[in-house]
């Protein structure tokens, strides 16, 4: 049998890098809209003042590979000299079978690069070495001086074994579907179609074109590549279907996990991802389903780590956790992903109150404080979301997802955020609508309404701004100890 011989991977390795010869990186990546998470992904890299590599992870098809190549393009301007940054994609089988270290030496040879020098190697896709994390832990503490970044779309295995085994020497990056915000930047409508007010609030200048986007967001647009595809979005089933989520539950799922029967897995999600928003329990699962309750529990926890679903505890009216959590909610991480299985909806489908629930929850899926996201029931009254202060477990904010104008006019539709405002002593309340922006009282509870659509845009674009790259490292160095 022949063997791949060392020219032929320097080779490979020359076609993969044009900036080694151009000194820069291909204009289809240069001209792409660069995420809204890039600037603090870029941090990340730069940042020299510990030794960590920075593992950039996410569901398929979120830009991952866009953004390196954005942070490569963004090095050589800067002055990194073309062959000090190295890319390798893993799933290319001329790679197959070599140890990261190997790569990294022949790097080394290819241009005389000592163990000192200031070099960055990326590893995409790392998934597909085995026992990545502990090969990847050993460069981190031979070179301390190169910087590391790996990336993955087998989510559940890069979070499961960087925390295994990379205690201290990685730092992860969550990278989410698109939000909101970015889909209306990606698509160039957000001057024609948000203001902001003298309360620094955004507003929209025409509610009912940004509500017409709003429902494209929910159709088709978690996804860069379907953003510009009208042939996608005219076939979102065949994209996001087979090439996202039957990837991950037909392959990376069962190969992480050893589950033998995936027909099982795929009925448990197709029935979460209809009944996304709702709340469920492990008993109407399992009827609808035809999956064990004990096998439903595995399940739901690796579909979780793969970054498809979000599940939310609930609180009572006085906000305390239940010690048997009987009952919970169950949202996509992606909104797009229910029109890909059952359809696209319109402005009047039945799904529109509870997909704009979930897509108002999938802006929060970066920010680590969505932990702090609840939902209230009890006897006479819900909230779809309360946020608990973690230190003292008392609610700050709460909200009521609405896709309608009614409850503006109709009190009786807001019977249980009141009752919750008032058990927990809060002023910060807010109901979403359809188009109407206003305030108003209550039984003394002051209430703002929202059209979801622009509280959407709004979670998006300000989440980011308040995340800093020191919290990021602090949480880490915190774990280390």
């Amino acid at each position: 049998m022949l063997s791949i011989s060392k020219n032929e991977i320097v080779s490979r390795l020359h076609f993969d890098n044009l900036w080694w010869e151009s000194g820069t990186v291909e204009s289809r990546y240069k001209e792409y809209p660069r995420r809204f998470y890039f600037e603090p992904f870029y941090k990340l890299i730069k940042e020299s003042s510990i030794n960590r590599a920075a593992v950039l992870m996410g569901p398929r098809r979120v830009g991952k590979t866009v953004m390196v190549y954005h942070s490569v393009d963004r090095l050589l301007s800067e002055g990194i000299p073309p062959n000090n940054i190295l890319y390798v994609s893993l799933e290319t089988p001329i790679y197959t079978g070599l140890s990261l270290e190997k790569i990294v030496n022949i790097f080394q040879e290819e241009f005389s690069h000592k163990r000192d020098e200031e070099l960055y190697i990326i590893f995409d896709e790392i998934q597909y070495v085995a026992d990545w994390e502990v090969h990847l832990k050993s460069l981190v503490d031979s070179y301390p001086s190169y910087k590391y970044i790996a990336t993955g779309s087998a989510a559940a295995a890069l979070k499961l074994k960087s925390r295994e085994s990379g205690a201290g020497r990685f730092t992860e990056f969550l990278l989410p579907p698109l939000t909101f915000a970015e889909y209306l930047s990606f698509i160039e409508r957000v001057d024609e179609l948000i203001q902001i007010d003298e309360e620094n609030w955004h507003e929209a200048k025409d509610i009912n074109q940004l509500n017409e986007e709003f429902i494209n967001y929910l159709n088709y647009g978690g996804y860069p590549e379907a953003v510009f595809s009208k042939l996608i979005q005219g076939d979102s089933s065949r994209y996001i279907k087979s090439d996202i989520i039957d990837k991950v539950l037909l392959r990376d799922l069962p190969s992480l996990y050893g589950i033998n029967d995936v027909q099982e897995l795929n009925k448990l999600f197709n029935a979460i991802a209809y009944n996304t928003g709702n709340e469920i329990t492990l008993e109407s699962l399992s009827k609808s389903s035809g999956v064990s309750k004990n096998t439903i529990k595995k399940y739901m926890e690796y579909l979780e780590a793969a970054f498809l679903i979000k599940i939310v505890n609930r609180v009572d009216v006085t906000s305390k956790k239940f010690k048997r959590a009987t009952t919970f909610k169950v949202y996509l991480t992606n909104p797009s992903m229910r029109a890909a299985l059952f359809g696209p909806v319109s402005e009047e489908h039945e799904a529109m109150g509870n997909l704009t629930e979930t897509a108002i929850f999938s802006q929060w899926f970066h920010n680590q404080d969505i932990e702090n996201l609840h939902y209230a029931r009890w006897k006479t009254g819900e909230v779809d979301i309360v946020w608990l202060n973690i230190a003292n477990q008392k609610p700050c904010w709460c909200v009521e997802v609405k896709w309608s104008d009614v409850p503006c006019t109709d009190s009786r539709m807001l019977k249980g955020i009141v009752e919750f405002s008032m058990k927990n002593g809060l002023q910060d309340t807010l109901v979403t609508t359809k188009t109407i922006s206003q305030s108003g009282v209550i039984d003394g509870v002051p209430i703002n309404f929202k059209p979801s659509s622009i509280y959407t845009y709004t979670l998006g674009a300000s989440i980011l701004k308040f995340k800093s790259i020191v919290e990021v490292l602090a949480k880490t160095s915190s774990e280390d100890t």
